[in-house]
């Protein structure tokens, strides 16, 4: 993947449950991450005590977290409300040059801040909830 403007990494959320997606919060810092957890298969039998890992199993996961403004009061609304009744919901995260990801997501952690000369900012983390579909770009 080529070098591409951070800011064009776009948080898209799911705001009817029909699969219309609409861009939230104008993020300034993000980060994707993808998580596998293995599962230790090790015996007193294992090549030269070496750890073997049973291939296919273990729990998958993804984690979104971000901090910046959001686009507008609408999107502030739509992710305070789905925070606070727990929700899981559908997102989209869009990754210039390289692919779109979708799924479940919960948000776990919604924070606000802001200095006296500037405006408000939140900080925010979602975990998967569910499978993640990966389509790759065009």
């Amino acid at each position: 993947m080529v070098a591409k403007k951070g800011k064009d990494l776009l948080l898209k959320l799911d705001m009817s449950g029909a699969g219309d997606f609409t861009t939230v919060a104008g993020l300034r810092a993000k980060r994707l991450a993808f998580n596998s957890e293995t599962v230790d298969v090790t015996d007193a039998d294992s090549a030269g005590r070496w750890r073997e890992l049973l291939a296919g199993s273990g729990v998958q996961r993804a984690g979104l977290s971000g901090s910046g403004i959001f686009k507008d009061s609408a999107s502030d609304a739509a992710i305070r409300a789905r925070f606070f009744a727990g929700d899981i919901v559908f997102w989209q995260v869009v990754l210039p040059g390289f692919g779109t990801v979708e799924g479940p997501f919960q948000i776990t952690a919604l924070e606000y801040g802001g200095s006296h000369d500037g405006e408000v900012t939140f900080e925010m983390a979602l975990e998967s909830a569910g499978a993640i579909s990966f389509t790759g770009a065009a």
